[in-house]
């Protein structure tokens, strides 16, 4: 219950016995988000209900976290939805970044044992600058809801937000931003570039709807309406043409545009509890499991059947190629079928 927040927990698990965590470590705000740091596995930043975040070393025998924001050093004024860590900065300090309701992105980097914050772009909503008193200006701030970083160009990230809106950002523009995205009616509740193809991503959002989009066109190449509110959408790690969402009416929809464009292979119901619904999906980056998480707490890890996790066939005195080329190809060429009508016009 959002309105009355007590402590959270943080559970780590292992693949072995997923029905009980290797480490509890409690906290006295609600957990909202994690991210693991990509060369440091034992090291997590961790997004608060609260505002502030915090980096957790599970090398210590302590639930205690290492390193923790506070209202000093610049913490959130909101909930924060998304944590993510980056490239260490020029004199190698650790640094990740969050995302909050209060509008603010915020940049936390790791200087001799204490987090120093950077606010990178405060999100304002147009046309909302109202009369305060004494003639002061008075912007509404827009509230952060996802955000993900280019796979390869370091300073590009994208924004959600719960007007609805996507926003193209870069780390050295704080004031203005690259690009608006008119994407969706209601709030975009995730972001996220494709794993292989530099120039796609996808969102999803509680107005039903999952959209593929090249960020250099305004327009979706891809809408479909999943007849339930969307709380997550995740790319696959193992092709560019697979991605799993899920809605809040309990059901997990796994796709393949390169086997179908119009709809998903498989759509399964998760948890069947009324008052229940499922918030988030994530792949395994080796196995093909992906894991849910719901309102009730529960995590469900599922194995995908072999035909939701199909790889491309050999054909006969064919030298099959693998690797990333493939995968941009093959996303490549679906996409200039959507392309064609749209430059003939």
């Amino acid at each position: 219950d959002f309105m009355k927040q007590g402590q959270g927990m943080l559970l780590l698990y292992t693949m072995k016995n997923p029905s009980f965590p290797e480490y509890v470590l409690s906290s006295e705000s609600g957990v909202m988000c994690l991210d693991f740091h990509n060369d440091h596995p034992y090291l997590m930043a961790v997004g608060f209900y609260d505002g502030n975040v915090a980096i957790y070393n599970v090398k210590k025998a302590t639930s205690q976290p290492s390193y923790r924001s506070s209202a000093k050093s610049g913490k959130h004024t909101e909930p924060v939805w998304q944590v993510k860590w980056q490239k260490d900065d020029m004199d190698n300090n650790l640094n990740f970044f969050s995302i909050s309701s209060d509008g603010r992105i915020v940049s936390w980097t790791l200087v001799k044992n204490e987090l120093v914050h950077t606010d990178v772009i405060k999100l304002s909503v147009e046309g909302t600058t109202m009369q305060g008193p004494e003639g002061l200006q008075l912007q509404t701030l827009g509230c952060g809801t996802s955000f993900d970083f280019h796979k390869k160009i370091d300073y590009l990230f994208l924004v959600g937000t719960e007007e609805g809106k996507i926003y193209k950002c870069s780390k050295y523009y704080s004031s203005q931003f690259l690009d608006v995205f008119e994407a969706h009616h209601m709030a975009v509740d995730s972001v996220s570039w494709n794993p292989y193809h530099l120039k796609v991503f996808i969102s999803c959002s509680s107005d039903w709807t999952v959209k593929i989009w090249d960020h250099t066109i305004k327009t979706p190449m891809f809408i479909y309406d999943l007849n339930s509110a969307v709380g997550d959408v995740a790319w696959s790690p193992y092709s560019s043409t697979v991605f799993a969402a899920v809605t809040t009416d309990g059901k997990a929809h796994v796709f393949d545009l390169s086997i179908n464009k119009y709809e998903a292979l498989c759509t399964q119901l998760v948890v069947a509890k009324k008052k229940n619904k499922i918030t988030h999906i994530q792949f395994n980056p080796v196995y093909p499991v992906v894991i849910i998480g719901d309102e009730q707490g529960h995590v469900t890890s599922l194995k995908l059947s072999p035909n939701l996790r199909r790889m491309p066939k050999e054909k006969k005195g064919q030298e099959v190629k693998k690797g990333p080329e493939v995968e941009i190809a093959k996303l490549d060429k679906l996409l200039n079928l959507v392309r064609e009508p749209e430059s003939k016009a």
